[in-house]
């Protein structure tokens, strides 16, 4: 998947816990773990807003775009 979710990293620079984000934002710890790993298939804007809140930052800086691994995606499917 080319969007890549960076929440691990602004965990660590924020020194909290993903329990901690859990309780505070109101999603369940099982839900922000698939998020964390890149698992989640979507996130929903409200549940985006809510962690941007927390975690006093923007979207961008939990959510980035590889071109590259796009680039790559885009070969195998050629094949």
């Amino acid at each position: 998947m080319s969007i890549r979710v960076t929440l691990d990293r602004v965990l660590l620079d924020r020194r909290m816990s993903l329990t901690e984000l859990s309780e505070r934002v109101g999603v369940t710890l099982a839900n922000l773990s698939i998020l964390k790993t890149g698992k989640a298939k979507a996130v929903r804007f409200s549940t985006l807003e809510a962690l941007c809140r927390e975690l006093e930052c923007q979207p961008g800086d939990l959510l980035t775009f590889d071109d590259e691994d796009s680039a790559d995606h885009e070969q195998v499917a050629a094949e």
